[in-house]
């Protein structure tokens, strides 16, 4: 071995450090999740940097600027991100290769551009011709958009401190490297300490750095589990790179809900906002079918109203088989067992295949009513009204449930053009009064069943 440098084991979930391997990690308990890498006695000095000595403060004594938040220019990412791109803050985009994640940092910067903010974007990746045959895609930018293609970050560090730039883009973290850690990049080592340094420079330097990070096989940011912890706010593209729709959910922000997601269609010209996703989802819906029905559901504050599809057909097979599309594959058998149990229906002769239309993921409880109509709907073969809107949870013995924000829903739903709304009866008394739609309130799944059907 090199003198000077040593082998360290590192957990790729959280990034504990041993001198041997373990099957399973001390910290996080997972199994099977060290690798081995090799690690020059300095390293730690690179995470140091040039610091100031600071004195504590005292809570008064801090002042917020009026303008704490930077608009991205999008209102879908506005939304997700808690209204704005926050100073200082460090943000972590990840998402599967081409789902979109470099070109909606690009569209941000062009947008910052058209607001005279100067904007940095870093590119370990692609050359700078091929980042300006993407730029001229999405329109004119600006000129204070500066590019540069480099993965050493010592240099990189160097160029911001030169320029200060009021955000930076960085694309991607597992190309970045530091020179005294001997690792390749994309090592767990070098991931964990260049977004240290990164950190460093967004706290510093009060400058705002988005970071691209590529995703495993389990759908995860790649690299250690802490490059999650360290950052403030972590964004996860979703949805099928070959579908024209794309969503923005936030996984975790410091400075805002993580319930909010944000829609997006992927176009020629880059990602277009969708305003209305209720409507964008129930596009193409079929006329005249039976196993279909209209639920709601809330991601934080917007209400979105979802397809919910489900086929039922005797099975050939010892098992029959159950499939789950966009929702909890889990809920979807407990479901069914409470209709067996509650509602006299036997399914357990029959395949059973639930869809959400769209692609969209949804494990919100109330839709929950909408399943299991969808699957009585496709049992009888009865076609439910297309002017009808269910949601509700459903509890084990079969009662419709109390949900949140039951009059939002009823709003959106009004607002879409429908009817008729199924909805649990206990929440008749939080409601006010509103014309022009039907409400039916339902106590247990026999009542809903006998209301729609």
């Amino acid at each position: 071995m090199v003198k000077g440098k040593k082998t360290i084991y590192f957990c790729q979930n959280c990034g504990y450090e041993s001198g041997k391997w373990m099957g399973q990690c001390p910290g996080c308990k997972e199994w099977n999740t060290f690798v081995e890498e090799t690690v020059s006695k300095t390293e730690r000095a690179s995470t140091r940097g040039r610091r100031e000595e600071k004195s504590p403060v005292t809570l008064s004594d801090i002042s917020l600027e009026d303008e704490s938040r930077i608009s991205s220019g999008m209102k879908e990412l506005d939304r997700v991100l808690g209204g704005g791109i926050v100073r200082g803050s460090l943000v972590l985009v990840g998402g599967d290769p081409g789902i979109g994640k470099s070109t909606i940092l690009l569209q941000v910067c062009k947008n910052l551009t058209d607001q005279k903010r100067k904007v940095l974007y870093i590119s370990g990746e692609e050359s700078l011709a091929q980042i300006k045959m993407r730029a001229k895609r999405i329109g004119e930018f600006g000129e204070s958009l500066y590019l540069l293609c480099e993965t050493n970050l010592d240099l990189i560090r160097k160029a911001i401190e030169k320029m200060r730039p009021e955000v930076v883009v960085i694309d991607s973290i597992q190309t970045m490297y530091q020179e005294d850690i001997s690792s390749a990049p994309g090592s767990v080592s070098q991931v964990r300490e260049s977004t240290s340094i990164l950190m460093q420079i967004a706290k510093g330097m009060n400058i705002t750095i988005f970071i691209v990070g590529h995703v495993t096989k389990e759908g995860v940011v790649a690299g250690p589990r802490v490059l999650e912890h360290m950052v403030d706010t972590v964004l996860y593209f979703e949805g099928d790179r070959h579908a024209v729709y794309r969503i923005l959910r936030g996984v975790k922000n410091r400075f805002g809900s993580t319930n909010e997601i944000g829609v997006f269609e992927m176009r020629t010209e880059g990602l277009a906002e969708v305003e209305n996703p209720s409507e964008f989802m129930l596009n193409g819906r079929p006329d005249d079918a039976s196993g279909s029905v209209v639920a709601c559901s809330m991601e934080g504050t917007r209400p979105i109203l979802i397809e919910i599809q489900a086929l039922i057909c005797q099975s050939n097979l010892g098992i029959p088989r159950r499939t789950a599309a966009g929702t909890d594959y889990n809920r979807v058998n407990l479901l069914m067992a409470v209709l067996e149990k509650r509602a006299g229906i036997q399914l357990s002769s029959c395949d059973a295949y639930i869809n959400i239309a769209g692609g969209i993921k949804m494990n919100e409880p109330a839709i929950d009513l909408g399943i299991i109509l969808a699957i009585v709907s496709s049992y009888k073969d009865k076609v439910i009204d297309e002017k009808t809107i269910v949601f509700g949870e459903v509890g084990l013995s079969g009662e419709v449930r109390a949900i949140s924000m039951a009059e939002q829903r009823i709003m959106e739903a009004k607002k879409l053009g429908f009817k008729r709304v199924i909805y649990p009866k206990v929440c008749e008394n939080e409601r006010t009064k509103i014309e022009g739609i039907e409400l039916v309130g339902v106590a247990n799944v026999r009542e809903a069943i006998r209301a729609i059907l």
